[in-house]
């Protein structure tokens, strides 16, 4: 067996968009590896047989994605295959024959689809971009409108999106015979999500004008009449999705943020069509419901929920693991699978479930039959054959009637009787959860001769909404936990090198890496990604921070702008020692270049050793999905700091 490299990663498979044919015979799905020479990750169409269990390669062009089964022989996907394709503000539908021959041009559509649905053989659903700023000048205005970008309402930005200003995702249909396109929705509204039942649709949207709002509302529409109809949702929710159980009855997931604010766990709710009844069928639960387990080993979108037999199945993280889960209409929740590790996405089979993601025995993701227990893929078995790794080993931490969950890899090749520096990672949300499963760069550094360490402090997911609520308390009660965890983990384990301990995170990780250095010197290098620093600024400059700020610091600049200084990490900044990175990118939206500049600026000012790498055309994604290069230089720069300081 060989050690990590830092470019092992390029060679990993990432499964997405699962999908089965109607008649649960074969399964599709769209399978993602990077392409280290053009700096970009390809991504083909494979298909399985349930029966067989053999898995065959549809498609080879690189840029094959969104699959869906048009019928039980064919499937149809978005692709960009040439390079008049790329350029075009159209979107190509391609067609395959699953028992042989090649892709085919099925449709183009001309608009940019952002997703979409097959509503009946001769048409599509679809949802796509109208700018109302732009799609109403003419091409001498459009050309002279190129150098600039008029902002006329909040948010003007968003990460992944870029300038979204005047913009709305918005549904249409397109009738394949006639090639026409209807809007259905209006260009006012912002559609999340969509789903179809016979000659119905529903949708949900916001409508607004200068400030998105937190709530949506739920639509119908009668492919019949033409008509779209409002909901009486009574109160103001925040909606994820909705879904016919039957003809006449919706499911849908919302909440009206009261008591916990805007990262409120989910309430499901039934509506009768037939007499606008609108019931809260779950009142009592509390746990999330989406898929919150962290890694650096995903690509590519899954496709959520699905119905059988009047029951929603959703995936839900409890603990630190995520499963199946199912809700009927009486509001009964059962758990359906007990996978340690992830459920990424899933189907229902006729007396089964399929479904891929990663698993405590670092495995990475595969495809799997939940009650047969069969392994359909094996594009990552070589990373368990070929590659050193460390099992993460469990560390608990009770306090004040909580337990944190944490965990410590050793370095491979451990030698008991040696000392290691070691490197404290800390995750992002704050409302996720680091599981026992495979993470890319935690693995390379304990192949660099590192014990990596981390845990779920308050503010994870997992444990009910009273366990994630620390708004107003960020620095605090968390900081408080990772310490005492650091303690822990330090007292527990001799082998550690106490003065030679590192600190990393991105996101809510990378606030609490800058307010960690001011704070405390017991670390001796830091490298802070993507982070916050100041509060004040924070809620004036990025996508969600006009509310988000609001609703987790409990403050605005008005309302209390000494609260916002007091939480924020620059307040501490000239108290920090600590040599510092700083890891950002210029296209994150989530949280601005802004950010890590006034970090990185106080600590010079201070003369405290501090370096900033800036990613061009990156986002909040870097470490995930950003380019294939990037991320190297990104982990390179990481850990380079660390042996600077550390080794």
């Amino acid at each position: 067996m060989r050690n990590i490299k830092i470019d092992d990663f390029t060679d990993y498979s990432y499964i997405s968009n699962l999908e089965t044919s109607a008649n649960k015979e074969n399964f599709a799905f769209v399978l993602s590896k990077a392409n280290l020479k053009d700096n970009c990750y390809e991504k083909n169409i494979y298909l399985g047989n349930l029966e067989q269990k053999n898995i065959i390669k549809l498609t080879n062009s690189g840029k094959d994605m969104n699959l869906k089964w048009l019928n039980k022989n064919e499937l149809i996907f978005i692709s960009q295959r040439n390079k008049d394709e790329k350029e075009e503000k159209s979107t190509h539908l391609y067609k395959i024959n699953i028992n042989g021959g090649e892709a085919e041009k099925f449709i183009t559509i001309d608009q940019n689809i952002s997703s979409y649905k097959i509503l009946q053989e001769n048409k599509i659903i679809f949802t796509s971009i109208n700018d109302n700023y732009k799609d109403n000048l003419s091409k001498d205005q459009l050309e002279e409108e190129k150098d600039y970008e008029v902002f006329e309402e909040i948010p003007f930005w968003s990460n992944g999106n870029g300038y979204v200003s005047k913009k709305r995702n918005t549904l249409n249909l397109y009738d394949i015979e006639t090639k026409k396109i209807k809007n259905i929705s209006g260009k006012e509204k912002n559609i999340s999500h969509y789903d179809i039942k016979n000659e119905k649709i529903v949708f949900i949207s916001n409508e607004y004008e200068h400030k998105m709002p937190l709530n949506e509302e739920i639509y119908i529409y009668d492919l019949k009449t033409e008509e779209s109809k409002k909901l009486k949702l009574n109160e103001k929710l925040s909606i994820a999705y909705a879904y016919f159980i039957d003809e006449n009855t919706l499911i849908f997931s919302g909440s009206n943020m009261k008591k916990y604010g805007i990262n409120e766990n989910m309430k499901f709710y039934s509506y009768d069509l037939r007499n606008d009844q609108l019931k809260c069928i779950t009142p009592e639960l509390d746990q999330s419901m989406w898929n919150s387990v962290g890694t650096d080993c995903r690509l590519g979108s899954t496709n959520g929920p699905r119905v059988k037999d009047k029951k929603l199945y959703f995936v839900s993280t409890v603990g630190y693991y995520s499963n199946i889960f199912s809700v009927d209409l009486n509001g009964d929740v059962k758990q359906i699978t007990d996978i340690k590790g992830t459920v990424d996405g899933f189907d229902i089979l006729e007396n089964d479930f399929i479904y891929y993601g990663l698993k405590s025995d670092l495995s990475l993701q595969s495809i799997y039959t939940y009650n047969q227990n069969i392994k359909l893929t094996n594009f990552n078995d070589w990373v368990l054959k070929e590659l050193k790794l460390s099992h993460p080993e469990k560390v608990e931490l009770n306090k004040e009637n909580i337990k944190i969950d944490g965990w410590i890899l050793k370095p491979v090749d451990f030698d008991e009787n040696k000392k290691y520096p070691s490197i404290l990672d800390i995750h992002g949300g704050p409302k996720t959860v680091y599981s026992d499963i495979f993470y890319n760069e935690m693995q390379y550094w304990v192949n660099q001769g590192y014990v990596v360490f981390f845990c779920n402090p308050r503010g994870s997911d997992g444990k009910g909404n009273e366990f994630s609520d620390i708004r107003g308390k960020f620095g605090t009660i968390d900081y408080e936990d990772i310490m005492d965890f650091t303690d822990t983990i330090i007292k527990k384990y001799d082998f550690i090198d106490q003065n030679r301990i590192g600190v990393t995170g991105g996101s809510y990780g990378g606030f609490m890496t800058n307010w960690i250095i001011g704070n405390t010197n017991r670390f001796k290098a830091a490298a802070s990604q993507r982070s916050i620093s100041n509060w004040i600024s924070k809620s004036m400059t990025t996508d969600i921070g006009y509310y988000f700020v609001q609703d987790q610091q409990d403050a605005n600049p008005w309302s209390d702008i000494m609260k916002l200084w007091n939480q924020s990490p620059l307040k501490y900044a000239d108290k920090a020692k600590t040599p510092t990175l700083f890891i950002q990118s210029d296209e994150d939206y989530r949280c601005y270049m802004a950010e890590a500049i006034q970090m990185f600026t106080a600590l010079k000012v201070n003369e405290t050793d501090s370096k900033l790498v800036l990613f061009h055309g990156e986002n909040h994604e870097l470490s995930r999905s950003g380019k294939p290069k990037h991320r190297i230089r990104r982990l390179k720069e990481i850990t380079d700091w660390m042996n600077k300081y550390l080794i």
